[in-house]
């Protein structure tokens, strides 16, 4: 578990530092890219806390961050009052794809490239496997968005 905790600690640490110099922290970063790779560039509020393991007030202080610097707009559900879309704007992309560059290659850095190929399939196979079983709804899909 030590070693677990001590390469996550080194991978955030250097994430963190490249992505506080465009202005956006570790949790506003994943939530534009989970924005981003949504049809519509949208979520569901519920959902995008869901994804992201945020609690309700969490992503709304995170959403209120993002939506302040125009980086992210609400949007009501017109079949259900009482739901809200988070919907990445243009600003968001546009800020994501000066971000994402940068990002990708200390990724490639300081953890896929010190791997081999055949390496980096077996440690991707058992994170998948992990956050499978640990957070289920990290990667689910927009609800059908007509009954919000």
């Amino acid at each position: 578990m030590g070693l677990l905790t001590e390469a996550h600690a080194g991978l955030t640490c250097r994430l963190a530092a490249q992505l506080h110099e465009h202005g956006v922290g570790l949790v506003e970063f994943e939530l534009l890219l989970r924005l981003a790779r949504s049809p519509g560039g949208e979520l569901r509020m519920s959902d995008l806390a869901a994804q992201s393991g945020l609690s309700t007030s969490g992503i709304t202080r995170a959403v209120d961050r993002l939506q302040r610097e125009d980086l992210v707009q609400r949007r009501a559900c017109p079949s259900d009052r009482r739901s809200l879309f988070a919907v990445i704007t243009e600003t968001g992309q546009d800020r994501l794809a000066t971000v994402l560059p940068g990002h990708l290659e200390l990724i490639e850095r300081w953890f896929t490239g010190l791997l081999t190929e055949t390496q980096l399939g077996q440690v991707l196979t058992g994170l998948r496997l992990v956050r499978d079983a640990t957070r289920p709804d990290a990667t689910a899909l927009n609800r059908d968005q007509a009954g919000c």
